[in-house]
């Protein structure tokens, strides 16, 4: 793999990180309320993806793609768990909406600290950024498409790191600037304003998401 191939991969993983889906809500999120929940919520994230990469250079995308009824196990227990933390998101909407300090304060005056313990510990944030990362098995399909055209058909054990370390390093900066940006104060009470909103909508995404995965898990190990 040349320099200009590595550069394409990384220019389309640029675009595809920022992309929306629940990793940049989930990051959005944190970055709202803390940024060191919202840099450990990154690294999680980063975390999950570097098994996706990983198995996707190995070839793993080779092995789902021939035995699919193993993708379809993967999206069954992801969408479970994103439709599930979609609920969580949309049940603590409705609260702080409900919520008769809500109406006295809105969410970008409310307390830091406040916000802060309502995320649990940055230890949490890391763990819940690899499950929401880890619950969405098209990532590898994903990555297949995008590495296919320009990665060696056997790629050597430098050229695998060094797609591997580049997609990671790249996908964490530029995550990790995202989320510095939005917890700058300014737009940190600009986002919070819509506060339960915003929740609101990350909670769609999730759901919308989960329920997705579930359907077509269901669909492929039903349907063959």
């Amino acid at each position: 793999m040349d320099w200009a191939a590595l550069g394409t991969l990384i220019l389309l993983n640029i675009v595809g990180s920022l992309s929306p889906g629940p990793d940049t809500f989930f990051l959005l999120r944190l970055a709202t309320r803390s940024r060191i929940h919202a840099i450990m919520g990154v690294t999680g994230i980063v975390t999950g993806l570097t098994v996706w990469v990983t198995l996707t250079v190995v070839g793993a995308a080779t092995l789902l793609t021939t035995y699919p009824d193993i993708l379809s196990v993967i999206q069954l227990i992801g969408g479970a768990y994103l439709t599930w933390m979609g609920y969580r998101m949309g049940r603590g909407a409705v609260r702080e909406l409900l919520d008769a300090r809500a109406f006295r304060f809105n969410s970008a005056t409310r307390p830091i600290p406040d916000a802060v313990a309502a995320l649990g510990t940055p230890g949490q944030a890391y763990r819940q950024g690899v499950a929401t990362n880890l619950s969405n098995p098209k990532v590898i399909m994903y990555f297949a498409a995008i590495l296919a055209p320009l990665m060696p058909a056997n790629p050597s054990l430098a050229v695998a790191l060094t797609i591997i370390i580049a997609i990671v390093v790249q996908t964490w900066v530029v995550f990790s600037l995202m989320c510095v940006i939005v917890s700058t104060e300014r737009i940190r009470k600009a986002v919070l304003r819509a506060g339960p909103v915003f929740d609101g909508v990350a909670a769609v995404v999730f759901i919308a998401v989960g329920l997705t995965l579930l359907y077509e898990g269901t669909s492929q190990l039903l349907l063959g």
